[in-house]
């Protein structure tokens, strides 16, 4: 059995793996889901939110565990994922990205983020005055994230969402391209997202190479509309 260490994207927290949890437990797994600073239940002030206090998160925990993880990213946390394994490659089995950016050395989601031309995200988000916080359109969360999702998941999802800050989505990535290379990774492509087009999944995920690449055909958040689907995707 494998331990799994769940890492949310952007403006969501630990609660939306809550379908996802259960069924990779009822498989013997360990499951390992929190949350990133400033969201969900973690209390930081936003302005003190970066991809440093992302990572330093998550090797903390790594940091406690005797055996490699199965990482699981999904969006920007694909961006967590690549960083992490680059100061913790001991302390992981398997990368798996779920619908999630996947970048090279001395990249940013945002420049991804703009030149997403089939994206509906760009139009839908706005910025604070002082350009350090991403807000969403209320209006467009479901046509953007969870088109295919329930009204119940919807609902929760939309009372549990906080502001974004913009720092982690502009820090350059810091990695060596060749060693992120050696670490076994899994791509998982949305066929139907609205938030990261299956255009630009396949424009990052195709300047690497992949143990497997899966195919799922739902929005961008499949751990709520298929999330039996999404968990027999991470089995190895």
């Amino acid at each position: 059995m494998n331990t799994y260490l769940l890492i949310h994207g952007s403006w969501h927290g630990a609660w939306c793996w809550n379908k996802i949890i259960p069924l990779l437990e009822k498989q013997g797994h360990k499951v390992i889901a929190p949350d990133l600073t400033g969201h969900g239940k973690d209390n930081t002030q936003i302005k003190e939110v970066s991809l440093k206090s992302y990572t330093d998160h998550i090797c903390k925990i790594l940091d406690t565990l005797n055996e490699p993880v199965i990482l699981v990213g999904h969006s920007m946390g694909g961006l967590i994922l690549s960083q992490v394994a680059e100061y913790r490659p001991e302390k992981i089995k398997l990368l798996i990205y779920v619908a999630a950016f996947v970048l090279k050395n001395d990249e940013a989601i945002l420049s991804y983020i703009r030149q997403d031309s089939e994206s509906l995200l760009i139009h839908n988000i706005n910025f604070s005055k002082d350009m350090s916080i991403i807000g969403l359109k209320e209006d467009a969360i479901k046509k953007v994230f969870y088109e295919d999702c329930s009204d119940e998941d919807i609902s929760r999802a939309k009372s549990l969402i906080v502001p974004q800050a913009v720092k982690p989505i502009k820090t350059r990535l810091n990695i060596n391209n060749e060693k992120f290379e050696l670490i076994p990774k899994i791509y998982i492509e949305c066929l139907q997202d609205k938030a990261i087009s299956k255009t630009m999944q396949k424009r990052m995920y195709s300047k690497f190479s992949w143990k497997e690449v899966y195919s799922i055909d739902s929005s961008h958040s499949p751990f709520f509309s298929v999330p039996k689907t999404l968990v027999a995707s991470f089995n190895i």
